[in-house]
């Protein structure tokens, strides 16, 4: 090998060393279908939703820059728009305290030892993962029709009924509470894991000091859960204004707007009336409506949360000099 080649060569193996050896560049490498992914579904959307958001845009025809119009039209013109408002509002005002209370008091009868509680949490966590389909709306408009199973158990009892209750205007919107209430699941299993960090020496002091269930359950119980409570709180919010399956297959928003969803009616103002940036300004108007109410529970529960570390962390106070302390 001549003199002029080694040199060469060995430059050729360095070069392959640094390629190998660059653990920034693997990371890039790796992370690249991801960030492809997100450009592509995620920050591209988002970035033309807020420029279609003040343009007139039909998906037909190129959109034509609008400015406020769209939102003025929203505030102004649009009836639909409180009606969806005052029906989501209502409807998350009422459903996510329920699920929540639901979700608490099952977890803590499945916090006890048992042989079949494995198959109970199972049994429990299953209507969250099938709460939310095509099929199940599909089965819950069925059981709720003028045929459906629930008049038919009250005819057991006597009761003749004839209601169709998807189509009255006093039961329509209830019938949605229930199975949004029904998918506890996932809110069931956060509140169990919680329960079980519980230290087991807090209740039995307590108990010693003679302090009955109801005490443990509000002294102990909820601020040591308090973090949880905040998370799925917060989860369940989001989730109550995103709600859209369970209107659209079960009430298609009647009767008389009665089920009209806020997600509801931005997918009608979109595929129904092709009116994709008036939909886009709806969408953005959710968004700072779901914002502004996380923000203010983030505010609150700094009042209301409870962490162990709190009582380290607050500083004493300094006596002033001149002043007895009382």
């Amino acid at each position: 090998m001549s003199a002029e080649t080694k040199p060469a060569k060995q430059k050729d193996i360095r070069i392959k060393r640094h390629w190998y050896d660059n653990e920034g560049l693997a990371g890039y490498i790796f992370i690249g279908p991801w960030l492809l992914g997100f450009m592509l579904f995620m920050l591209i959307p988002i970035l033309l939703s807020i420029y279609f958001a003040f343009a007139k845009y039909d998906l037909l025809s190129p959109p034509e820059w609008a400015g406020l119009q769209n939102f003025i039209n929203l505030f102004t013109k649009d009836r639909l728009f409180y009606q969806a408002l005052k029906v989501t509002f209502s409807f998350a005002l009422i459903s996510v305290p329920l699920r929540l209370i639901f979700a608490l008091f099952v977890a803590m009868i499945l916090n006890r030892k048992s042989k079949m509680i494995a198959f109970y949490r199972a049994a429990y966590y299953l209507p969250s993962i099938i709460g939310g389909s095509v099929a199940v709306s599909v089965l819950w408009r069925t059981i709720w029709s003028q045929d459906g199973v629930i008049n038919g158990i009250l005819g057991l009892f006597g009761i003749e009924s004839t209601i169709s209750y998807i189509g009255d205007i006093h039961w329509a919107f209830w019938t949605i509470v229930i199975l949004y209430v029904w998918q506890f699941g996932s809110s069931m299993l956060i509140f169990l894991s919680g329960l079980k960090q519980i230290p087991t020496t807090y209740y039995e002091a307590a108990t010693m000091d003679g302090a009955g269930k109801m005490r443990c359950f509000f002294k102990i119980t909820l601020p040591m859960l308090s973090p949880v409570i905040l998370f799925n709180l917060v989860m369940q919010i989001i989730n109550g204004f995103m709600v859209f399956t369970q209107a659209q297959i079960i009430t298609q928003g009647g009767p008389n707007n009665r089920t009209l969803m806020y997600v509801l009616y931005l997918y009608n103002s979109s595929f129904k009336y092709n009116k994709f940036g008036y939909a886009a300004a709806q969408a953005w108007i959710l968004l700072a409506i779901v914002g502004f109410f996380t923000a203010i529970i983030f505010i609150t529960s700094k009042s209301w949360v409870f962490s162990e570390a709190d009582d380290g962390d607050k500083p004493k106070k300094k006596k002033k000099k001149g002043v007895k302390a009382a």
